[in-house]
């Protein structure tokens, strides 16, 4: 049976919404389309993140207008927190942890994720393309890595010009890469929002980074699907992106126009549909509640591969292990 048939029937008028429109190619003149359309802005789901939106700084901002860009809300208050956000940009056009009211921060005061959710969450509610999140997206461009990925901090000197950056810890190490996995994956997200540079060399090289990592982590597989629900928290800061999901790498690659034939693409999609139900459909491991949306994902990758034309390091890396600590006795 067709999925997007299946999805039709879901009680979420926004997973409705998104499978008749992205599976079914129904227009919004389709009267059940308007329908669901009028529902889900007037959901309860929604209600609860545009009340929190208002009263959230750029961080956390960023990440509730991605959720409700997911679940298709299209009303007035992204805009009004899209302009909030910019209001708290800084000149050279990234965002900073604001300063602590006992006095200076002790540490890294610009780390990438603090630019990346908020720029996330620009480009999801459609502002991608906005002077002031081009900016955003100069500003990531310029921090990073000489191979083309991201560090966790690069600016984390507090004005002290020449200070080296740190290695990147190993459980977030990229593979065959300088920076970090976490970073590496939301700058990716940010790029892979725009309708330029989603399939731009730099946007690709960050995937080719992140496919390095040919695990397959069956327990986290939709991780970010179940934090755009709200299912799980969205919480951390270098760690923000530190959970491998295989759906959202194949997301990103996708949207970046990587191609079907890339090894690792192919293995990855090879795999992901061994893990298909009897109907079609994929399980979530943790929460069965999101087999819809998560199949809605895993099916909208799939169909975007079909335009993919790059290839790229298909040579498998090094396997590390993590170093042993010392023994205390």
């Amino acid at each position: 049976m067709n999925i997007g048939t299946l999805l039709l029937g879901h009680p979420s008028p926004s997973l409705r919404w998104r499978a008749a429109r992205e599976l079914e190619g129904a227009t919004d003149d389709d009267a059940e389309v308007s329908a669901w359309r009028s529902e889900i802005d007037r959901s309860a789901e929604v209600d609860v993140l545009v009340e929190r939106l208002a009263a959230a700084g750029p961080y956390v901002a960023g990440y509730l207008l991605c959720q409700l860009a997911y679940l298709g809300y299209r009303g007035p208050a992204m805009a009004t927190s899209v302009e909030k956000i910019f209001g708290e940009q800084q000149p050279d056009g990234s965002w900073s942890i604001p300063p602590a009211d006992s006095g200076p921060i002790e540490g890294p005061r610009f780390i990438t994720m603090q630019t990346v959710v908020p720029l996330r969450g620009i480009a999801a509610a459609g502002f991608a393309a906005d002077p002031r999140a081009e900016h955003a997206y100069q500003w990531l461009l310029d921090v990073r890595l000489e191979d083309g990925s991201w560090p966790s901090g690069p600016k984390a000197d507090l004005g002290q010009a020449g200070r080296p950056t740190s290695p990147e810890k190993e459980y977030r190490r990229l593979p065959r890469g300088l920076g970090c996995r976490s970073a590496t994956t939301g700058a990716v997200a940010c790029l892979a929002m725009h309708p330029e540079r989603q399939r731009s060399d730099i946007a690709r090289i960050g995937v080719d980074h992140l496919l390095a990592r040919e695990t397959r982590d069956t327990s986290t597989l939709g991780w970010e699907v179940s934090r755009l629900v709200g299912l799980e928290r969205a919480m951390g800061q270098v760690t923000f992106y530190a959970t491998h999901d295989l759906a959202f790498l194949l997301d990103l690659a996708s949207r970046c126009g990587v191609s079907p034939q890339d090894r690792r693409v192919h293995d990855l999609v090879d795999y992901l549909e061994t893990l298909r139900g009897p109907y079609g459909m994929w399980q979530h491991p943790t929460h069965p509640q999101l087999a819809g949306w998560l199949s809605l994902d895993l099916e909208n990758s799939l169909r975007r591969l079909d335009d993919g034309d790059w290839t790229g390091n298909e040579e498998p890396a090094t396997p590390t292990s993590s170093p042993r600590s010392p023994r205390r006795y």
